[in-house]
């Protein structure tokens, strides 16, 4: 049954729905043929969209080759992606089914440390194969910058190498075996010799090789970093078919299953970050490096390291460098002798006068730091994107040999002048691979024939200086088109031939590698729709509307790490597209498209894609491109109860003042929740409540005796809805605190900053309670008086959203700019403290995560004498405000903090102190763990 469903819509629609019927009855996996899903994956990180009729989430490889073969009946393409972070167009929709293996796939077998092998599933992250290596010493070789997200099975198809290729090589030499789908649905074993092959294909390769044999020994450029093209070159010296289809972008099979090696992972490992006054400078010092034996040598340029200073994630990296170099060369060691060879180093460059300044990481956390930079490049810069004019890959993996990279780059800026194109630099100096990525606007006049002259001219150029036109990103759509050019007529047939040999109905990704589309077409930009007219409640005017802000999703998933960080803790429990902050942002772009985007908001199926967004905020640091959910979720709520009204739940959360005003003037009764109430308000019945105290912070300080004048001059502590009517304790403790260190206090008590009511999207309210608390509070910050707090999430408002609800507000400007953690503040003073504690361990807030760096509470928990002070990386605990309370969310809620947070306090003694900064981690460690979680001002107060 080949139904044709390209044409007529009426038409496509019926055919898709029978697709997707024939799938879920076959697949064990989920099928989805939705409109949003079919936006998410419609793209990836390149600069191409073409949306699928449907995407299935398969199981196993019994699902993938049902799927094919289904695929076959219907006479659709098939694409198979893993992380779906390709840069040049390799797993985008393709108008068929969209396989994502990354899902369920992602299985790590035993590790076999004699032969230093291991069999793994497609959809296995790359980070996650080696944390589980780690173990025995071991670790996965090939090492991209997208090493947290990327899979395994992507790797294989593109022929991933990274920055340590020069001692490792590229993915291809580390694949052993293969377990794979044919076009037709069948089942093959792939390997050296070729017999889990069938007869045909083997034969049929034998008989290429025979007939384009000079072509083969002559056609391929010479530089070894090829990543384009089939590798027939390597096939004719070994007939390994696993090592053949590596590289081949899912054009020739679909992987079930691979066997890779593993490599013992370097007894140490130094490196040396050199400062110099331009890019020539940075290039000319990578012989001294070569020379010496260096396992790496990475680039990058001025414009990186400016981005870098504006993003707390990474600006830790510029705090540490010594004036304003144009470009950084990251030179790594390994070995015994990595020490030695640094210092061999540095004395060559003085010889030489390379650089005028070299920076020593000789600590795993030192390079961390200054490397977490370097892996960013990419992220970085498309954050410097102004609207469509972006920072785009198509000429961005050219290669040459080191020796003769200067003068490549020199010509290649050329080529830029000439079109009056900026662009930024990174990438890998050793191999002579530089990532250059021009600012083009494609939907501007003359701009898609700009970027097409740009890429014409430099395949001419990458064979002048005879280099590779793709060197580990692969071909995809920004570069098949010109293979025949690259490899000749000869060589180009025979790649030909071996496509129609697989796939001889051109099912497998087609349009890949060869008989590939011009790069002009489904480009992304130019296809969206200008966006409808939308009046929004905060303010996106920095990034030209709602549409805009959501747009600065550039698809590169680093929303998708999983073992590290904060972003996106939904993503990193349910492993689902939707989940991160890429298909959100994604989703709402397609909404915002829309002719009446108001209509559009009002969408169940945005509201389920957005509903487990915790809005931590982490996106707006950890995202190099500052995506901020958070407030595009709580604009989108506004909009969605436009259309829907406003459940009481949200009603009673977002005015959690009066709630807890309430509470504190009733207890004790009120803190006996019947079970009935709770289901009334959908609040899970096994969480706990907090406790209310008729004790406020208010009436504690009202019945003060009033302290002496302090020398250090007035503060005003901001008493939020929670230390002021549940957790009082820790109030006090930060008062006391203060007075100590020689401020007066002056207590702020009368009103509410609206968080509650931001994060249950009653934008309206929460406008007006943040104009009456800036007329409050503009007084004292315009003389100068600092705003303090002790809630993150409160006290973090007035710096963030505050501005956004009142643009242009020169008082509301004025609060931002006193509004401090009382961490920051209290660190400006001098406090007599004793030891009271060996061991802290210490879990940050969220929101203080993103939007001020939790150094101040660690640095002022270190001045306890004697207490060692570990803060965790164990991201979000998971019940962010009223999110972890909420029936539906509970569960969630808990496998979140189960990730990470809970086990790394489990295995702490019961003498060591847990601290955490925000109301909501104290409580999900209380009931995920049964230990107490106290502010760090209770701690210090404490040491008083």
């Amino acid at each position: 049954m080949a139904i044709e469903i390209r044409e007529q819509p009426a038409r496509r629609t019926r055919a898709a729905d029978a697709l997707a019927a024939a799938l879920r009855h076959e697949l064990r996996g989920d099928v989805r043929a939705d409109a949003y899903t079919r936006q998410l994956y419609a793209g990836d990180a390149s600069m191409y969209a073409r949306e699928p009729l449907l995407a299935a989430f398969p199981r196993d490889a019994d699902d993938v080759a049902a799927a094919i073969a289904i695929a076959g009946h219907f006479d659709v393409p098939v694409v198979t992606r893993g992380a779906g972070t390709s840069l040049a167009g390799q797993t985008i929709g393709g108008r068929g089914i969209v396989l994502d293996t990354s899902r369920h796939m992602d299985a790590i077998g035993d590790i076999d440390t004699e032969r230093l092998r291991v069999r793994v599933g497609p959809g296995v992250v790359q980070e996650d194969l080696n944390r589980a290596a780690q173990r025995l010493g071991l670790g996965f070789g090939p090492d991209t910058s997208t090493s947290n997200r990327a899979t395994i099975g992507g790797m294989i198809g593109n022929n991933s190498s990274g920055s340590h290729s020069i001692v490792y090589g590229c993915t291809i030499d580390h694949v052993h075996e293969l377990e794979v789908v044919l076009a037709d649905g069948s089942r093959a074993t792939f390997g050296p010799g070729g017999d889990g092959a069938p007869t045909a294909i083997r034969d049929g390769l034998r008989e290429i090789l025979r007939d384009h044999a000079d072509a083969i020994a002559t056609g391929y450029p010479r530089h070894w970093r090829q990543a384009g093209g089939y590798r027939l070159d390597r096939l004719d010296r070994a007939f390994d078919l696993a090592k053949f289809v590596t590289g081949s972008e899912g054009t020739l099979v679909a992987i079930t299953e691979a066997t890779v090696g593993l490599v013992p992972l370097p007894s140490e490992k130094r490196f040396a970050v050199g400062h110099f006054d331009s890019l020539a400078g940075a290039i000319a010092a990578t012989d001294d490096a070569l020379e010496l034996g260096a396992a790496a040598v990475e680039l990058i340029d001025r414009k990186i390291l400016e981005l870098s200073r504006s993003k707390l994630e990474y600006r830790r990296l510029a705090d540490t460098l010594e004036g304003d170099p144009a470009a950084l060369l990251f030179v790594t060691f390994f070995g015994e002798e990595s020490g030695e060879r640094l210092d061999r180093l540095e004395a060559a460059w003085r010889r030489h006068g390379h650089g005028y300044h070299t920076l020593r990481a000789e600590t795993a956390a030192e390079q961390e730091a200054l490397t977490k930079v370097r892996k960013a490049g990419l992220g970085l810069l498309m954050a410097a994107s102004t609207g469509a004019k972006r920072p785009l890959a198509f000429v961005e993996d050219t290669a040459v040999a080191p020796e003769r990279l200067n003068d490549y780059v020199a010509a290649f800026a050329a080529i830029l002048d000439r079109h009056g194109l900026e662009a930024g630099w990174y990438g890998h100096c050793s191999v002579g691979c530089l990532h250059i990525r021009p600012f083009v606007d494609l939907t501007a006049p003359g701009g898609i024939e700009t970027m097409r002259s740009v890429a014409d001219e430099v395949v001419q150029l990458v064979s002048e200086f005879g280099g590779v036109n793709s060197s580990e990103h692969g071909d995809g759509r920004a570069r098949s088109a010109f293979n025949r050019r690259v490899f000749g007529d000869d060589l180009y047939e025979a790649m030909r031939r071996v496509k129609a040999l697989f796939d001889p109905h051109g099912r497998l990704n087609p349009g890949v590698m060869v008989d590939a589309a011009p790069i002009t077409e489904d480009l992304r930009d130019p296809a969206l729709p200008p966006p409808g007219t939308l009046e929004t409640r905060l303010s996106f005017a920095e990034h030209g509307g709602m549409r805009g802000a959501a747009d600065r999703c550039q698809r590169i998933g680093a929303c998708r790490k999983t073992g590290a960080g904060v972003m996106c803790p939904s993503y990193m429990a349910t492993r689902e597209e939707e989940h991160a902050t890429r298909g959100r942002a994604n989703a709402l772009v397609k909404a915002l498209s829309e002719p009446d985007p108001h209509a559009a908001m009002g969408s169940e199926r945005l509201h389920e894609i957005l509903d487990l967004c915790l809005e931590c905020k982490a996106c707006k640091s950890e995202c190099p491109l500052s995506v901020d959910m958070a407030s595009l979720k709580a604009e989108f709520l506004s909009h969605y109860q436009d259309a829907h009204g406003v459940p009481l739940r949200s009603r009673l959360f977002g005015s959690i003042r009066t709630l807890n005003r309430l509470g504190s003037a009733t207890a004790p009764l009120s803190n006996l929740t019947p079970p009935r109430l709770r289901a009334l308000l959908g609040i899970h019945p096994r969480r706990p409540l907090p406790r209310f105290t008729r004790d406020t912070l208010v009436r504690w300080h009202r019945r003060r005796a009033a302290p002496a004048a302090g020398t250090r001059g007035e503060v005003v502590f901001l008493a939020d809805s929670f230390t002021t009517y549940t957790e009082p304790t820790v109030g006090r403790a930060a008062i006391e605190l203060l007075e100590a260190a020689g401020w007066s206090v002056r207590l702020e008590s009368t009103g509410c900053c609206g968080r509650s009511s931001i994060s249950k999207g009653l934008l309206d309210r929460a406008r007006a309670m943040a104009a009456a608390m800036t007329d409050r509070l503009a007084p004292y910050a315009e003389r100068g008086v600092p705003i303090v707090g002790c809630e993150p999430s409160c006290l973090l408002t007035l710096r963030e959203e505050h501005l956004s609800l009142q643009p242009g507000n020169p008082r509301a400007e004025a609060v931002a700019a006193q509004a401090r953690l009382v961490e920051e503040l209290l660190l400006e003073a001098e406090l007599p403290l004793r030891p009271i504690v060996d061991r802290i361990v210490f879990h940050g807030h969220c929101h203080q995560k993103a939007l001020a760096g939790t150094e101040a509470p660690v640095a002022l928990l270190e001045r306890i004498p004697g207490a060692e002070v570990v803060e965790l990386d164990a991201g979000c605990c998971g019940i962010a405000g009223s999110f972890g309370f909420e029936a539906e969310h509970y569960d969630l809620s808990m496998r979140i903090g189960e990730s990470r947070l809970f086990p790394a306090l489990r295995t702490e003694g019961a003498a060591t102190l847990v601290a955490a900064t925000g109301v909501s981690c104290r409580q999900q460690i209380a009931h995920g763990t049964g230990r107490e979680a106290r502010h760090p001002a209770q701690i210090v107060r404490a040491a008083i």
